[in-house]
């Protein structure tokens, strides 16, 4: 299947019905906060809706792996991703929100009766990615003063002979609040 908007069938309306759907989401690129993700290979997923009486329950998980700039040294950090997928939908008429829920966490099936798995896909990789991405947990950066990736060893940079005793180069622009009295 390689649609990810699925039109639900007739016989998912009636309580305790479950169908099971699978595919796989060719996405080349997406952004995380301040990161750009890519995607070599599609990301594999499976989903079940089930009636659950008055509304649709969507849950499954997606696989596959993605690769973006370290944080620290902007080499290729990849992850592997293993997520979740999870969606409540009501169908209109029949149900009502479940007392235990926020309004936010979940949605009403469309009229057209056609659910769009892509933005539950997409959420349930977000939530496995890191807040930082690392290439790895000890990763040393670059210097910053030439650039040099410091996993690679060490540079050839010498300490600016500008840098007074306490290590702070006058020339900084942020060198003015070391006079700051504070209280």
């Amino acid at each position: 299947m390689d649609s990810l908007v699925i039109e639900i069938p007739a016989e998912l309306f009636a309580p305790a019905e479950s169908s099971s759907y699978a595919g796989e989401l060719a996405i080349s690129s997406f952004e995380f906060g301040p990161d750009e993700y890519r995607a070599a290979r599609p990301l594999s997923w499976n989903a079940s809706i089930t009636n659950v009486g008055g509304a649709l329950l969507v849950s499954g998980t997606v696989k596959g792996q993605v690769t973006t700039a370290c944080a620290r040294c902007l080499e290729d950090a990849t992850f592997d991703v293993e997520g979740e997928i999870e969606g409540y939908f009501l169908i209109e008429g029949e149900g009502e929100a479940p007392d235990d829920m926020e309004e936010d966490e979940f949605d009403v099936l469309p009229e057209d009766n056609k659910l769009d798995l892509e933005p539950l896909i997409l959420a349930a990789v977000y939530v496995e990615l890191p807040l930082i991405p690392l290439c790895r947990e000890d990763c040393k950066g670059i210097c910053p003063t030439c650039g040099a990736n410091l996993n690679e060893g060490p540079c050839d940079c010498v300490p600016d002979a500008s840098d007074e005793d306490d290590g702070i180069n006058p020339n900084n622009p942020f060198a003015a609040l070391k006079g700051l009295k504070l209280d």
